[in-house]
């Protein structure tokens, strides 16, 4: 399936590079900046990105991250901010749906490259130290703009403008808004748990989350 809306806005890649975080400089590959033409799709990145600290970041459940472009007229509002594309850290800014609309295991089509829906993203304190903001993490946790990494199924190319076919909808259809919101929620619920371990495309490490719950 593909419509016409469904499409990649900006493709934005970025090394690791030195980022003060209140009294200290680390290591972040968080500076995104646009590129042009097309660009390598390779199995734990993009070619020209990188994470840091790859305890916690990148891995072949968070190969890609992708931002929907709607969210940042309201942050830019919220904010009072001019945002430029990959503000986020995204590697894709995309248009055409949002985490109520897109689920976990979905399979996509970008350029000749093929990913899976693996998990949200939970911001750390490297978004704060980006916006030399203090209230981030809460301010996307609360507000459920996370966006959603990408594992790569095939290795391709794609670029800024192409069209993002949604190949197969996981039969599950737990959106990432959904399970953000189990994961956020204090006492989530069993029923509710067993609902995010069905999704067998879900990500390792809330995979493991979830079940350590379950044995609580």
């Amino acid at each position: 399936m593909i419509l016409e809306t469904m499409k990649v806005i900006s493709v934005n890649v970025g090394l690791p590079s030195p980022l003060r975080a209140r009294d200290r400089v680390v290591e972040s590959g968080i500076l995104k900046k646009p590129i042009a033409g097309p660009v390598r799709v390779r199995t734990l990145n993009l070619d020209g990105d990188g994470q840091a600290d790859l305890r916690v970041h990148g891995g072949v459940d968070k190969a890609v991250y992708a931002y929907p472009a709607e969210h940042y007229d309201l942050w830019q509002e919220e904010l009072r901010l001019d945002l430029p594309w990959g503000a986020f850290g995204e590697n894709l800014t995309t248009r055409g749906f949002s985490e109520d609309t897109i689920h976990i295991g979905d399979r996509l089509g970008i350029g000749t490259a093929v990913f899976a829906v693996s998990q949200p993203r939970l911001p750390c304190f490297k978004l704060e130290a980006k916006f030399e903001r203090n209230d981030m993490i809460k301010r996307v946790l609360d507000s459920r703009r996370t966006g959603f990494y990408l594992r790569v199924l095939q290795e391709g190319r794609l670029e800024a403008g192409d069209a993002i076919a949604v190949l197969e909808q996981n039969p599950a259809r737990l959106s990432v808004r959904e399970i953000t919101d189990i994961y956020l929620t204090k006492d989530a619920g069993e029923n509710r748990i067993k609902r995010a371990l069905s999704v067998d495309s879900l990500a390792t490490s809330w995979r493991n989350h979830f079940l350590s719950l379950l044995k609580a």
